[in-house]
């Protein structure tokens, strides 16, 4: 009902041009039900008749207020006992601007609940269905019917995305300006539009998901059936600063968008340009299998495409034996036969549209990349007309008909079609379920003993002990055996060896000096709590890694795998989950960092135990899941050996605390 109603009342409706109630009533002209206007002072306003109260307008399926924040609770109040159970509300001067502002939002919930009200806004553009009329919207422009579903929490980004499509004749089924969320969001609308006959994509643009774990579960549902591609900004602090100003938004940390749309299926665009160019390809395309070809009349742009296929982690097709000789004779023999294919640049769109039809009889490929350069024997338009059912992007540089300018452009969005297809194709995975000692786990954390947590979980941990005194660091080394390390625990010193706390190699006669130069070195740091210097097995080699958990407060625990130790903060070389995860995942985060071929042994060196590793992330999933009370925790270094590995150093944050 609230993409097909049969009656919309637009509350706040003027004949006084320049006003958001008389644009949206004109944007309503063409809808294919019946419109009423709500103003106390017109019996009627641009040919529709209007009435005082929405409580006095006959039949009402949706209703859109365009009237001062201060009076819409009351009229969502009438509409709730009228029995209109759609509304959307354009007003801004809500939860965006500030305390009293939230407290009128808060009221609006309220009356929504009360009445089972399905809202859209506050605070937003409003919607439109291209399919049958329905614009209730101030937007100055008509967006033009088509197969593509926006949802934007931006109502400007909605107005300048309209004009885009408008001029290079794209079209959508629906658009919906979120606004403030305060009823409805994103994951409402995605299973709205799950069974929309008239969507094939779904566009988001979204600034803050605040229930990311439903978000993650109607995604996860939805891309199975149709794609989704998002834009999220908020990338930096200063960006989500802006979101939250910008729509009263709790913009969660970027990493975990990005990871939850990587477990749910939506494929992210890092940009703008990136979220049309993706969703306008697969609202073309939807399958492919194969590999990627490229013809092209000029052998720079065919070299810029061939590297930006394997920047994408895509293949460049290997031509058969047949297609080769097909080529040879429909080429001159200066061409290039193999892939990219250079049809030269004293070819005809008779020429290159043969070459086409060469490569695109060969099973190997699966999408072909067609780029001209504008000589003077190539026509663009009659190169255009070749045909097949294989997804096929153009790159006819110069020319208004062609789908990209830039083959870089052209390979990425190709990408996205083949992540769509391996999102289908995807099957689920359950994660591994281990038998944790909870008690020994609950004793430790009250204990403040990390390290006895990770004994808990099965994570391997070094022999270690926990010195108060000079005396004691040198009992429990002599216990252990030499060298030793020897480290300040503190949940206030997080870079311990920055600051000299960290002592490695130590051997007897050093103990006793090692111990009172690291807790001097800790108390000239100022008021900091000093638990006591671990004293730990010495161990050498191996590579080390780092594995940790943030929880965010949209979508929970976030794990983190990357290259750890010192070089963490340096290089970045991280990558991020949602908890809990599958084993696919754990294996996708170690293969998905730069550095894993270093793990996999580089020049001579033995290979690291990726399976110790992916064992240590799933069992720190798991932590996380069954433990609320962890805010963060990190092991760093993990250092991972041949066979097996070692939890080096851990640092746990609670809720209300540290340890």
């Amino acid at each position: 009902m609230l993409f097909e109603p049969k009656s919309v009342a637009v509350v706040g409706a003027t004949p006084k041009e320049g006003k958001v109630g008389n644009a949206i009533l004109r944007n309503l002209k063409n809808f294919v039900g019946e419109v009423y206007a709500v103003n106390p002072s017109y019996s009627e306003v641009l040919g529709f008749p209007c009435y005082p109260s929405i409580l006095e307008v006959p039949d009402v399926e949706l209703a859109v207020i365009a009237i001062p924040a201060k009076g819409v609770p009351e009229v969502v109040e009438q509409c709730g006992r009228k029995g209109v159970r759609n509304v959307v509300v354009i007003s801004a001067g809500f939860k965006e601007a500030g305390r009293e502002g939230a407290k009128l939002e808060a009221r609006l919930v309220e009356i929504c609940r009360k009445y089972g009200i399905k809202l859209v806004g506050p605070n937003c553009l409003g919607i439109i269905n291209c399919h049958n009329g329905l614009n209730a919207t101030f937007s100055s422009s008509i967006p033009k019917p088509g197969n593509i579903a926006f949802l934007s929490q931006s109502g400007a980004f909605v107005l300048a995305v309209i004009e885009y499509f408008n001029a290079v004749g794209l079209g959508f089924s629906k658009i919906v300006s979120l606004g403030n969320k305060a009823v409805l969001d994103e994951s409402d609308f995605m299973e709205m539009l799950a069974n929309d006959k008239y969507t094939d994509v779904i566009m988001l643009y979204l600034e803050g998901i605040e229930n990311g774990r439903r978000f993650m579960e109607v995604a996860g549902e939805l891309s199975k059936i149709k794609p989704v591609v998002a834009l999220k900004s908020g990338k930096t602090d200063a960006g989500a600063r802006a979101a939250s100003s910008h729509t009263g938004s709790i913009a969660g940390s970027y990493e975990a968008c990005v990871a939850a749309f990587r477990q749910s299926g939506v494929i992210n665009a890092s940009s703008a340009e990136e979220l049309f160019d993706f969703a306008r390809l697969l609202a073309k395309y939807q399958d492919v299998g194969g590999d990627v070809a490229i013809v092209t009349n000029s052998g720079g742009p065919g070299v810029m495409a061939a590297d930006a296929v394997e920047e994408e982690n895509l293949r460049l097709a290997s031509f058969s034996k047949e297609t080769v000789e097909k080529l040879r004779t429909v080429l001159p023999r200066e061409a290039s036969f193999y892939n990219p294919v250079d049809v030269l640049g004293d070819a005809d769109a008779e020429r290159f549209v043969r070459a086409l039809e060469c490569v695109a009889s060969d099973s190997s490929v699966g999408s072909i990349i067609a780029i001209l350069a504008p000589t003077a024997r190539m026509d663009f338009e009659r190169a255009s007309h070749f045909k097949t059912e294989k997804p096929v992007v153009t790159c006819f540089m110069g020319w208004n008909g062609s789908d990209f300018f830039d083959p870089v452009r052209a390979v990425k969005a190709i990408s996205a079609l083949y992540k769509y297809v391996r999102i289908k194709k995807r099957k689920e995975k359950r994660g591994r379920t281990y038998e944790f000692d909870r008690e020994a786990i609950k004793k430790a954390m009250e204990k403040r003993m990390p390290f006895e947590i990770l004994r808990a979980c099965g994570i391997p941990v070094p022999r270690y002990g926990i010195a108060k005194t000079a005396d004691e660091a040198v009992k429990i080394a002599d216990s252990i055996g030499y060298p030793v390390a020897m480290k300040v625990l503190s949940p206030e010193i997080l870079h311990k060896t920055d600051v000299g706390c960290v002592k490695l190699g130590v051997e007897r006669d050093r103990v006793r000096a090692a111990f009172i130069e690291i807790v001097t070195r800790a108390e000239m740091l100022g008021d900091v709590r000093i638990d006591g210097i671990l004293i730990q097995q010495m161990v050498r080699g191996g590579k080390e890694v780092i594995v940790g958990m943030k929880r965010d407060p949209s979508f929970g625990p976030m794990l983190m795998f990357g290259l750890g130790g010192i070089y963490v903060d340096v290089f970045r070389d991280v990558t991020f989950r949602i908890a809990p995860i599958t084993e696919n995942d754990a294996y996708e985060m170690i293969r998905e960092i730069k550095s894993y071929r270093l793990l996999r042994g580089v020049r001579g060196e033995k290979p690291c135990d990726i399976d110790a590793i992916a064992d240590v992330i799933m069992r720190i999933s798991q932590l996380s899941v069954e433990f609320p009370q962890i805010m963060e925790m990190e092991i760093n270094p993990l250092r991972v050996f041949e066979d097996g590995c070692y939890a080096l150093d851990f640092k746990i944050t609670y809720r209300g605390g540290k340890a």
